[in-house]
Order: structure tokens, then C-alpha cells, then sequence
């Protein structure tokens, strides 16, 4: 198996199945047996391998593995070097201190000899260490929000997405350590440096795509240059005559998440037939 490049991908949990979609989206297509390690890509020289999202920014600086999906805060938290190669625009997860809602402890110089509860002890150093702050750092593995009403700390250091579980647990954020998404890794002195630029290149077009939608539109000419403005699309968009006189047809790349409010102004200046088609994998 050393003949091929090695991908890691975390074996269980949300991550794991959003690291499976992609790679069978940019045509990495594999099968996993039940408990098996590893699993052969088809037609290419690559194996993924199946571990523990924490494991992989380490193995992946060790060499284990060549590349590998994961989390932006393990990679920090893990302090090993491994190249970046592409943010896969999944996961908005903020690392913050978190406080509860009735605590006197309001800006970070207030934590000075506080107990801190997280699962992040090397992030939550470094962030003390900036600040000049000496506290006591309660290190845990899994959920720490629990921790201040079992008396363990005064405050944590968690991951924090829609902040849903900390209004339940009647907390606050006191301040951001960092803002984090699922990224790719690259093993800096891998022997497969090609292919594994040919993989960036897939996951690229199909996190690209993930990002934009193509419209398609009906314009009177003498609106054209008004419509272009709405949608310029990645270069230009693409124009071509209607068989009816004085209308042209449209093509543009738009960014996925203004659609609806784009189709508006669209529909205001006189287009007709406005269509969104889901773009799933693109080169650009």
C-alpha cells in the first residue's frame, strides 16, 4: 500500500459522512467494510484510511497518511505543521470562553486564577499566554459545558455552532479564541505530490459548485447591460439571441445563497423564465 497516496478520514461522526460525501462527489469512489482500516479508491492509486479526527493532523504530520479531512481546531490544537491545500466550506464552528449568563467574569483579564474547562488545553494556553493571564486549566476529553454546574470550573473552552446547547446551559460567550470549518491537510514531504494535486483539484470543483448555482433568464436587449449588473457571473455571464426580436438569453454563475434575492431584481427589470440549476462539480 505504500505505492499509493493516503487519504485520512475520521471514522465516525458528522464529519465522517460529510469527509464521505465529498470524496464520492469529486469521484473518489470507495466502498468501506464493516471495521475495516481501509478502503481502495477505484481506478486510482489512493486508499483512504478511517481514524480518529484528532489522530489525523498528527499522523498526517508523521507521514502515516499523505493527506487528510479534519477539523481546523484539532490542527491548532495539535500544533504540528501540515500544509493547508482547501478549506471544504463545511462547518462554521467558533472556539469561545464561555461563561455562565450571571457570572461576574466579563473580559478575559477577569479569568486571572479562574479554573478553565475544555477539551482545547494547548489553544486555551496559548490564548492565556497572549493575554498575560495565569489560570488553572481542567483538561477533558468530550462535553465540558456540564462542568460549571458540576463546580469543576468557573468557565470553559468549548466549540460553539448555533449556541442552541449553551442557552440550555445558561451560558455566555465572554470571547472568541478562534473561528474554525472542516479543512484538507497535506503531509508536507509526501512522495505523491501530483496526485495529490489532482485531488485538491476535485474537492476544489465540487466545493466550488457547492457555492453557486447557474441561472438562466429571458432579457429584453435594452435590459442587458442592467441584468449584467445583477449577474456578472465568474467572468462574464454567457448572452445569445431569442428567435423573438429584441430578446436575449442569459447564462451566469451566482452565488448560491443570494439566488432568491437576485431572481427579485430580476423579475423587477422585466426577465422572464428565470431558472436556478444546481451546479455539482465545476473547473473554474
Amino acid at each position: 500500500m505504500s505505492d499509493h497516496l493516503r487519504i485520512g478520514v475520521p471514522s465516525k461522526g458528522r464529519l465522517a459522512e460529510i469527509a464521505a460525501d465529498l470524496l464520492i462527489e469529486a469521484g473518489l469512489k470507495f466502498r468501506r467494510q464493516e471495521r475495516s482500516l481501509f478502503a481502495r479508491v477505484r481506478d486510482i492509486p489512493i486508499d483512504v484510511t478511517f481514524l480518529r479526527t484528532d489522530d489525523i493532523p498528527v499522523l498526517c504530520a508523521e507521514g502515516a497518511i499523505d493527506m487528510g479531512i479534519t477539523g481546523g481546531d484539532l490542527i491548532d490544537e495539535s500544533g504540528v505543521t501540515v500544509t493547508k491545500r482547501l478549506a471544504l466550506g463545511m462547518g462554521n464552528w467558533r472556539l469561545a470562553i464561555c461563561v455562565p449568563d450571571d457570572s461576574t467574569l466579563r473580559e478575559p483579564s477577569d479569568l486571572a486564577d479562574c479554573r478553565i474547562a475544555t477539551s482545547f488545553p494547548n489553544v486555551t494556553k496559548n490564548y492565556l499566554s497572549r493575554h498575560g493571564i495565569s489560570a488553572h486549566i481542567v483538561e477533558l476529553t468530550g462535553s465540558v459545558e456540564v462542568m460549571i454546574a458540576l463546580g469543576v470550573a468557573d468557565a470553559i473552552v468549548d466549540l460553539v455552532e448555533t449556541g442552541s446547547t449553551l442557552a440550555a446551559n445558561r451560558l455566555s460567550i465572554l470571547d472568541e479564541l478562534g473561528r474554525y470549518e472542516a479543512v484538507l491537510i497535506q503531509n508536507p514531504a509526501t512522495r505523491h505530490a501530483q496526485l495529490a494535486d489532482r485531488v485538491v483539484r476535485r474537492l476544489e470543483g465540487v466545493v466550488i459548485a457547492r457555492s453557486y448555482s447557474l441561472l438562466e433568464y429571458n432579457v429584453p436587449e435594452n435590459k442587458l447591460a442592467d441584468a449584467e449588473r445583477i449577474t456578472p457571473g465568474f467572468e462574464s455571464p454567457t448572452v445569445s439571441r431569442l428567435e423573438e426580436a429584441g430578446w436575449l438569453s442569459v447564462r451566469a454563475m451566482v452565488n448560491r445563497s443570494e439566488v432568491i434575492e437576485i431572481m427579485e431584481r430580476l423579475e423587477a427589470l422585466g426577465a422572464t423564465a428565470i431558472l436556478e440549476t444546481t451546479i455539482t462539480n465545476c473547473r473554474l
